[in-house]
């Protein structure tokens, strides 16, 4: 179980997020003097180098993303520069991409991180380059939200890659997307010019993946464990009948996936804070306000919980709580997780994510009033980020191009690498483990000194 520092705030840890940006810098700067685009997307490191793969176009946003989050927390231009040139020469595909449930990784990654430094002031100010910003994070809003399968009157999903009858749990942070969209004033035109609301969208989307892909311990089936996750949910596609639960990248349906649980943590999260702050006449037609809180706080408190109680002492997760492996290590809840073990391997990549998650639930939590519960939380993600800004697992070797180690991609696959000597994947990262330490990192450096709090959607003044 995940134990927690009480100690920890994030200026006890603003010196090793910094110290990440430090090493993080060089490694930005080798994949863009290496890299080669017409090997495609760099997605995770085979030796340390990274290398792409052939599934799904998802990572690239966190490629020249890595680069705006660098100029975020040290002012670099360089990098503000590299992130600019290369979203506009290189990320307008993706914004029109209709084979994929990935715009908030891709686009709200490059875009939405442009517009949000140019709403704060960081960049030099040219209305015509926010608009660029703007209506590209529209065009992506409305493209995702038509990858719809609608189940009825209320409910429906954004489907995944898998088709129209797939609904993935990874969904949930691209949301953003959407919500940038509906903040921005678009809606979704439909047949007979009818206007679809984005948000109305997002909000179906969430509960249909809060009923189907969450469970609460209430009995659905014998496997049904407050705050676990299935990958996937499947729909017939005739009638909208949910079929059962599937997994693409756990171990199986009945067991959980570290990085799909912490998809839907971070995810709801992030938007509990999101619908937090609009106004009650936002929601008007499409749902009640305070119930619909309610309900995105109850997913990641119980997500949240279920990653604690799951996750060894030090907040890395292994790539799945049902591997078959894991009964060969004992006790391993009890202790530190072992990244070099040789019967199952762990996911830093999930405990990044979920940090984030972790962190922004502690904050909604204390901003509604709550602050000693906000506070378990907050506390459980900057331990995880303890663990995550250090050796084994901050990647210091200039050699090595990844700054995140220990990361899995597709682990039933058998994509991840296993170095020579060793019997599990290991050593190695990824694109979006890379990303969400950055985020990670720039999020408990800016409450460490006192910056703007760093969100993907605008404040109510500016939307």
């Amino acid at each position: 179980m995940l134990r927690s520092d009480p100690s920890l705030e994030p200026s006890t840890l603003a010196r090793a997020a910094r110290h990440l940006f430090e090493v993080s810098a060089g490694k930005i700067e080798r994949l863009q003097r290496r890299w080669n685009p017409a090997l495609g997307t760099p997605v995770f490191t085979v030796g340390g180098m990274y290398t792409s793969r052939g599934w799904t176009e998802w990572t690239q946003g966190f490629q020249f993303g890595a680069a705006l989050l660098q100029f975020d927390a040290t002012g670099e231009g360089r990098f503000l520069e590299m992130g600019r040139e290369a979203t506009v020469e290189r990320m307008a595909s993706h914004l029109t991409h209709v084979g994929v449930h990935d715009h908030g990784f891709n686009n709200v990654s490059t875009y939405g991180n442009l517009l949000r430094l140019a709403r704060e002031g960081r960049l030099p100010e040219d209305r015509w380059e926010a608009r660029f910003y703007e209506l590209a994070l529209k065009v992506s809003g409305a493209v995702q939200a038509a990858r719809w399968t609608r189940l009825g009157p209320e409910l429906g999903y954004i489907y995944s890659f898998n088709g129209p009858h797939s609904l993935f749990a990874d969904t949930v942070r691209s949301l953003r997307a959407l919500a940038l969209a509906h903040q921005l004033g678009h809606v979704l035109m439909a047949e007979g010019d009818r206007p679809v609301s984005l948000l109305g969208r997002l909000l179906q989307h969430a509960e249909t993946t809060a009923r189907f892909n969450v469970y609460f311990g209430t009995g659905r089936d014998v496997w049904d464990v407050r705050g676990r996750v299935a990958h996937e949910s499947i729909f017939n596609v005739d009638d909208g009948a949910y079929r059962c639960p599937s997994s693409q990248q756990g171990f199986s349906a009945f067991t959980t996936w570290t990085r799909g649980l912490a998809w839907i943590l971070c995810g709801y999260a992030e938007q509990l804070e999101f619908l937090s702050r609009l106004p009650e006449a936002a929601f008007e037609g499409l749902a009640d306000p305070a119930a619909t809180r309610q309900r995105f706080l109850e997913v990641a408190v119980a997500t949240a919980d279920f990653f604690i109680g799951n996750t060894p002492v030090d907040g890395v997760p292994y790539w799945d709580t049902g591997a078959p492996g894991l009964a060969r290590l004992g006790d391993y809840l009890g202790r530190a997780a072992d990244p070099f073990n040789d019967h199952e391997p762990v996911d830093s990549s999930a405990a990044a994510i979920a940090a984030q998650g972790l962190i922004r639930l502690g904050n909604a939590l204390g901003a509604g009033g709550e602050s000693e519960r906000g506070r378990v939380y907050r506390q459980a993600g900057l331990t995880v980020a303890r663990t995550l800004f250090a050796e084994p697992y901050l990647s210091t070797d200039s050699d090595h191009e990844g700054l995140l180690l220990h990361t899995v991609y597709h682990r039933p696959n058998g994509w991840d690498h296993v170095p020579p000597g060793r019997k599990v994947p290991c050593g190695e990262s990824a694109m979006w483990g890379d990303y969400h330490a950055r985020e990670l990192a720039l999020l408990i450096l800016r409450e460490a000194e006192g910056a703007p709090y760093p969100k993907f959607f605008l404040d109510r003044g500016n939307a």
